[in-house]
């Protein structure tokens, strides 16, 4: 079995880590190279960076502090937030981010992904789909994530994600727009159901507070990685902490 991945996600505004509730209320949570390094040197495997006032203010994601990171770590990184065409991709890429991360243009012009893929190499695109619960076993897809937690679209969440497979997409970073932020847990159902019906990596995102929640979104989401923010950034638990956790529960990590 591969080893699962623990990937600390950095959601930037304004050049500084943010951290809110259900997408609302962001607060600050610090100086995005300064925790790259940090949770580097602790053990992350990836790191995600999504700036995320960048798709609601119509522009691309801040060029600079993707090298700025790219300079200071060696582990593989993720950029979304703003990303809207190949060119933006090429951007990113050449400036140093390992992968892209897409949402709100995707669902918009979802011909984006097979262009990206194709261009790129579909391990390079990432589809980001933040769903929020609206029947039992029924999700929808939100874009323009962010404060002021998005815009409903009416796409139902797991076939989206068939969809965005099926396109080329190399993996899906799932966020439960109910849990987020809230440190209860992840939304397992919408994970596993993700999980079930595409044959990519599914990266559980939304509401980890304790090691136990990445041990269920593995366990029983069936996540190939888990993505967290908070629970690293205000210092409850290390990345070494949960893997640790993980390995004792007979999850292959990598230590």
């Amino acid at each position: 079995m591969l080893a699962k991945r623990i990937i600390p996600c950095f959601d930037v505004a304004q050049g500084r880590v943010v951290k809110g509730v259900r997408f609302l209320d962001l607060r600050d949570a610090g100086d995005p190279v300064e925790l790259a390094r940090l949770y580097e040197a602790e053990g992350a495997d990836e790191l995600v960076f999504l700036d995320i006032k960048a798709s609601p203010e119509g522009r691309r994601t801040a060029v600079k502090m993707v090298e700025r990171i790219a300079d200071q770590i060696f582990i593989p990184f993720t950029v979304g937030g703003g990303i809207r065409s190949v060119e933006d991709m090429r951007i990113m890429l050449e400036s140093g981010a390992d992968k892209v991360a897409i949402n709100t243009a995707a669902v918009g012009d979802p011909g984006l992904i097979a262009r990206g893929a194709e261009k790129f190499g579909s391990q390079c695109i990432v589809v980001a789909i933040d769903a929020k619960r609206v029947a039992p076993g029924r999700w929808e897809v939100y874009i323009y994530g962010g404060e002021g937690g998005g815009k409903a679209t009416g796409l139902d969440a797991v076939e989206w994600a068939r969809q965005a497979a099926e396109l080329g997409a190399g993996e899906l970073l799932v966020t439960g727009m109910d849990a987020d932020g809230t440190r209860q847990g992840y939304d397992i159902a919408l994970t596993r159901a993700i999980a079930e019906a595409v044959t990519i990596p599914v990266i559980a995102s939304g509401g980890a507070g304790y090691p136990q929640h990445m041990y269920e979104a593995i366990a029983e989401g069936k996540a190939d990685a888990v993505l967290a923010a908070s629970i690293f950034h205000y210092g409850h638990f290390t990345v070494r902490q949960v893997k640790e956790y993980l390995r004792e529960r007979g999850v292959p990590v990598r230590l």
